[in-house]
């Protein structure tokens, strides 16, 4: 009974809704079924574990990034750090060149020294130009040294759409990305230990009486949307109003890149809208979780005989909400592994796929330093195998 009244009531509303159009020129489109469209000169939306694109918009068009530079910036400090090359606690001098830059600072003076600490927190929360010459030219041995580790890594990194001029992003006509690159500098990013740390602090006390400095992240997500925890906005007249920004709800990590947004605070707000569309349209299905134990592979001359294959975090896929389709998967590794072996080395690879195509490919690393055997063992395992 009910069914036969609803189609009853909708065949009536159908039939006045369409003599409004007659009348009127109404559309007749529902709002739901209109183009999902970001307000912006491009973006791409990306699942951040696997690397897929859920959503892209202009996303090869080149354009200038502004100050999401410096995520670029963040990167190769940070990745000096985790090699050895520089500390935390080292100190670096402002020079005059790094003194005198303009737009968004945090007022170094010329001979001033901060730690390196320090400079990323300047980097990342107060946006400092002034900050990202000096610890691109304490890194890089001078500004183009540096210019030139971030070509380098862009090139890497498969970004042939972009080109680097400076560390700050200040304009110039040579200095571009596209939103593809910027999804996967953005996703390199988020996988460089300590790098969201430092995106997600809101506030620092940077400088001290008598002309305190608080600093405030330009990221405004971080507090109007749930789960933020970086990434860089950009803006400079040319390039209009840039955000890179990124969000892990549900074991499910989106990055959302979107760039020339003219309107005051657009790019925050379409930045969310292009979030929220992944989260609402997406979710993660995890397919083995952290600690499992997918097999061993043998170890010669080393102090074990073989070593486990164990997962380091969950693993699984994205898919779009509702839809079915079959999740297989596939260990690759080697049937012997040489000692000695390091932590952090890859083991061998969990091969995802559904519906068999290849979705996404994890490295499974090696828990713990493996040294080489002495000799009287591998003796001892010899005379073992031979049976004495």
């Amino acid at each position: 009974m009910n069914g036969k009244i609803w189609k009853k009531s909708l065949s009536r509303g159908f039939w006045a809704l369409l003599l409004l159009v007659m009348l009127f020129g109404i559309s007749t489109v529902p709002v739901w079924a209109e183009e999902f469209v970001i307000k912006g000169e491009s973006a791409v939306l990306m699942d951040g574990s696997s690397g897929s694109i859920l959503f892209e918009q202009n996303a090869d068009k080149k354009w200038y990034p502004a100050s999401v530079t410096k995520i670029m910036t963040l990167v190769l400090v940070l990745e000096a750090l985790e090699s050895g090359k520089i500390k935390l606690d080292d100190k670096v001098t402002t020079s005059a060149e790094a003194a005198g830059m303009g737009g968004s600072q945090v007022y170094l003076y010329e001979g001033e020294t901060r730690t390196v600490d320090e400079m990323l927190v300047a980097v990342a929360v107060g946006s400092g130009n002034d900050a990202s010459v000096a610890i691109a030219e304490h890194v890089g041995g001078s500004l183009a040294g540096f210019v030139d580790m971030m070509n380098e890594k862009a090139a890497k990194l498969g970004m042939s759409g972009s080109h680097f001029v400076n560390p700050h992003g200040l304009h110039d006509p040579d200095h571009y990305v596209t939103a593809r690159d910027m999804v996967i500098l953005a996703r390199h990013a988020t996988a460089v230990p300590r790098l969201l740390d430092y995106t997600s602090i809101y506030e620092y006390d940077f400088r001290p009486e008598p002309k305190p400095l608080k600093l405030w992240n330009t990221n405004r997500l971080l507090r109007w949307f749930d789960n933020c925890d970086g990434l860089k906005t950009g803006y400079t007249p040319e390039a209009k109003r840039n955000l890179v920004s990124t969000a892990k709800r549900d074991g499910m990590r989106l990055i959302s890149v979107v760039l020339g947004v003219e309107e005051a605070k657009g790019h925050f707000n379409e930045s969310m809208r292009l979030l929220n569309y992944g989260f609402n349209k997406y979710a993660f299905q995890v397919v083995y979780e952290k600690g499992q134990d997918l097999g061993q592979v043998k170890v010669s001359k080393g102090v074990v005989d073989a070593i486990p294959l164990i997962l380091t975090e969950d693993v699984g896929m994205v898919i779009e909400k509702g839809s079915g389709g079959d999740i297989e998967t596939r260990v690759d590794a080697p049937a012997i592994l040489k000692a000695p072996l390091k932590k952090g080395d890859v083991a061998g690879t969990l091969i995802i796929l559904r519906e068999g195509i290849e979705m996404q490919r994890v490295d499974i690393l090696i828990q713990e330093d493996i040294p080489k055997s002495g000799f009287w063992r591998i003796v001892g395992k010899v005379f073992r195998a031979a049976g004495f």
